[in-house]
């Protein structure tokens, strides 16, 4: 009877455990993340929930989300992981040049090290004393159009930022970038709305004045001649009659919006 040959058995590393488990974490991240934001129309609770949730899955020193402003000297921070009660900052771009770098190119910025980066030469003692080891900024694009950017940083004794993670981290930014569009055109649609709506208020309002015009008008009148419809012939007051329905009648289907 021949020998059975042995089933070949798949050999995981440590290291490929460690990939599959990041690779779970972020699948769940980002389920939790459209959990959350699916709640909500309010493009601020939108933003503060993703950089609560990517701060604690990657466990950063800081994590923020910044929006562009018109001047393109100056962005907006609108939602912040390390203290949510800060909204609608706006900071110099002057100062955070890795920001400006990827609003302006639309493209991820990666500093591995800030100590060895020449942009940050200014900064380099500031960023030794927080103990800050990577930046990571995210633009935020509609269109092919940077309208944010998601603002990550590490410190040194956290656990090192891989490609994957980047590449994670954009899948975000596009469910922040879609998110937003939703909420603008909600808020639009609101918007519009109450335009509408007190358009509406504002005709009712000068009908009102203009019947109430008019009446009095007419009261004065014949207040003053001192006369009243007895005066008018059959035939005249029979067609008054007439045109006066036909009046009301045209005025009811107006109102109906016909």
């Amino acid at each position: 009877m021949p020998e059975s040959t042995p089933e070949p058995t798949l050999e995981v590393t440590d290291q490929h455990l460690r990939d599959l488990q990041r690779e779970r974490l972020h699948l769940v991240t980002l389920v939790d993340i459209l959990q959350d934001i699916a709640g909500t129309l309010n493009f601020v609770d939108v933003l503060q929930t993703i950089t609560q949730k990517l701060g604690e899955m990657f466990g950063l020193d800081r994590c923020s989300i910044f929006l562009t402003e018109r001047s393109g000297n100056t962005a907006r921070l609108v939602a912040s992981y390390e203290d949510p009660s800060i909204r609608n900052y706006v900071v110099d771009l002057g100062r955070y040049p890795e920001l400006r770098r990827s609003l302006v190119s639309g493209e991820v910025v990666f500093i591995p090290d800030v100590q060895d980066d020449p942009n940050l030469a200014h900064m380099r003692d500031a960023l030794a004393n927080r103990n800050v080891k990577t930046i990571t900024v995210v633009p935020i694009t509609w269109r092919r159009v940077a309208i944010g950017a998601i603002f990550l940083r590490t410190d040194r004794e956290g656990a090192a930022f891989s490609e994957e993670d980047i590449a994670f981290t954009q899948a975000v930014a596009a469910v922040a970038a879609k998110s937003l569009r939703v909420v603008y055109r909600y808020e639009r649609l609101l918007r519009r709305h109450a335009e509408q709506t007190e358009a509406a208020r504002r005709s009712e309002r000068e009908r009102i004045a203009l019947i109430a015009y008019l009446r009095r008008l007419m009261e004065a009148v014949a207040e003053r001649h001192g006369q009243s419809e007895e005066h008018l012939g059959r035939t005249v007051a029979d067609e008054l009659d007439r045109l006066v329905d036909i009046s009301m009648a045209v005025l009811a289907e107006e109102g109906k919006g016909r």
